[in-house]
């Protein structure tokens, strides 16, 4: 009985969960936060308020991707994918559009924002996800079965 009752108490310290420290699993929590704040500066107003023949594609996206970060500040490893969803598409478009536009000078207002936006993210994102348990968790582990 006692050996049930210290299993089920909670980790403490730097205890690791699933082998990502406490403090990663805060930092995580940190950026899912950082996303909740940009997105919802930006993206909640339009959504909230717009006109009725808006189309709506864009807002709604980022409205989807702010919900699943409000998840995220509960389950930091499980919402995972959504940070590499967000590494992956902001890194295309750096490599994609944003090189070429920079290189064509194409120092538009609109281009320099967005830039300045989305040029930064790709490095946060990739210093905040543990590598180590996306390679074993997504990489390394075998995948569900087809039949």
């Amino acid at each position: 009985m006692a050996s049930t009752a210290a299993s089920a108490t909670p980790p403490t310290g730097n205890a690791v969960e699933g082998g990502v420290s406490l403090t990663r699993l805060y930092v995580l929590r940190a950026t899912y936060l950082l996303l909740i704040v940009g997105l919802g500066a930006i993206n909640l107003p339009e959504l909230i308020s717009h006109e009725p023949t808006a189309r709506g594609v864009i807002p709604s996206l980022l409205g989807a991707v702010w919900l699943l970060a409000l998840i995220g500040l509960r389950y930091p490893l499980q919402m995972l994918p959504l940070l590499l969803f967000e590494l992956c598409w902001k890194t295309i478009w750096l490599l994609d559009y944003g090189l070429s536009q920079w290189m064509a000078g194409a120092a538009t207002p609109q281009f320099t924002s967005d830039f300045q936006a989305i040029a930064p993210a790709p490095i946060l994102f990739a210093i905040v996800i543990p590598w180590g348990y996306v390679f074993r968790h997504y990489v390394k582990k075998p995948g569900a079965r087809w039949r």
